[in-house]
């Protein structure tokens, strides 16, 4: 299954279409870049991201660059290492060539253009592991995709419990058994151990949304009843009594084709993953998350713009205590956001460009 839900992820991004824009494009032109490549052939490890960097400078764009609608995005084709990309700056789109496209201005007609030969069917093998291009780098994200993150602040007090521990262990680790309280009738047969970490505290309403889940393991039901018995199949932390399990579910497909939100999106950012509440600084590939989710219109794949929080300093042209001295600096855009993973009321991203640091409290809007 796990390989399965990795193909599924990286199962992004390419179809040439000529016809309209994409519905959901900013205002502003998109502008090739004065050295973007007139041919670039795709090679392992490419991203979406980081071909499109290399022709603009607003890369998660690259759905207008090849000409993609809304609805194509919903449901993406692919683009493969070897595939030859030539920019046609006229149009400012990309088309693909070599063995297998389609002349220009034939796709979808019965006749062939005037000169060309019209092919006969034929069988034509290829390899099994050929992989499709992601959009973003699927290893940075894929062990944050089946996991539980995001726990609902009284989620732990009603999650299967560890309460005994093969011949009265203190720490558990793979292979041992552990008996679980609270798993009741579930049919689930996989689950998985975590503990409760940092929550996840609104910095604009000091309301708890809930907390981040440290992941710590895998278990394998092997007997029912209360308590129920579990086999621990994996541990990448310690396992104790009192650690929590949730029902592993089966993974679900998800496309990151990018797209800005359908209506204006003003939040902040919470924590930065792993790190130590509203401390630390964050970079290029860091993952962090923000107060806004699914009930705020938050979806997967939605782009953001992250701004560096501009302070209140003194206006050194006015007198020390006057009541204009201090004066509030502007926000400043410091790089982008790319949504993986959505909550009722929490988000996680990846940071795909800054300028500067990403911090806790820092700014997060419509691009």
């Amino acid at each position: 299954m796990v390989q399965q839900f990795r193909k599924s992820i990286t199962t992004l991004v390419f179809f040439l279409c000529l016809g309209s824009a994409w519905a959901q494009a900013p205002q502003a032109p998109l502008t090739l870049r004065p050295d973007a490549p007139d041919r670039y052939v795709v090679v392992p490890g490419d991203t979406l991201w980081g071909i499109s960097q290399r022709y603009t400078d607003s890369p998660w764009r690259w759905p207008e660059l090849w000409g993609m609608n809304k609805e194509q995005i919903r449901n993406p084709h692919l683009i493969y290492p070897g595939a030859v990309l030539l920019l046609d700056r006229a149009s400012g789109t990309l088309s693909l060539a070599g063995p297998g496209q389609a002349p220009a201005g034939t796709a979808g007609r019965g006749e062939p253009p005037s000169g060309s030969a019209r092919l006969s069917p034929r069988v034509r093998a290829e390899t099994l592991a050929r992989q499709e291009i992601p959009s973003i780098p699927p290893s940075v994200i894929e062990p944050f995709l089946t996991r539980p993150l995001v726990i609902e602040p009284d989620g732990f007090d009603k999650a299967p419990t560890i309460v005994a521990t093969q011949q009265d262990r203190v720490i558990l680790a793979a292979g041992n058994t552990a008996y679980v309280r609270g798993i009741g009738e579930a049919k689930e047969d996989t689950w998985y151990v975590y503990r409760r970490g940092n929550p996840l505290v609104d910095p604009e309403t000091e309301r708890t949304l809930g907390y981040e889940a440290i992941y710590l393991g895998t278990a394998q039901l092997t007997r029912g009843g209360d308590p129920a018995t579990v086999l621990l199949t994996s541990a990448v932390q310690e396992i104790n009594a009192g650690d929590k399990l949730v029902a592993a579910g089966r993974a679900q497909p998800v496309n990151y084709a990018p797209h800005a939100p359908d209506v204006h999106v003003s939040g902040r950012v919470m924590s930065i993953y792993g790190g130590l509440g509203k401390v630390g600084e964050a970079g290029p590939h860091q993952i962090v998350t923000i107060n806004r989710g699914r009930a705020d219109g938050i979806e997967v794949g939605h782009v953001l713009a992250l701004y560096s929080l501009g302070g209140t300093v003194r206006d050194v042209t006015k007198a020390r205590g006057a009541p204009d001295a201090q004066i509030k600096l502007p926000d400043e855009r410091s790089g982008v956001l790319f949504v993986f993973r959505v909550f009722d009321r929490v988000s996680y991203g990846l940071i795909m460009q800054i300028s500067r640091p990403v911090n806790p409290l820092d700014v997060v809007r419509t691009p």
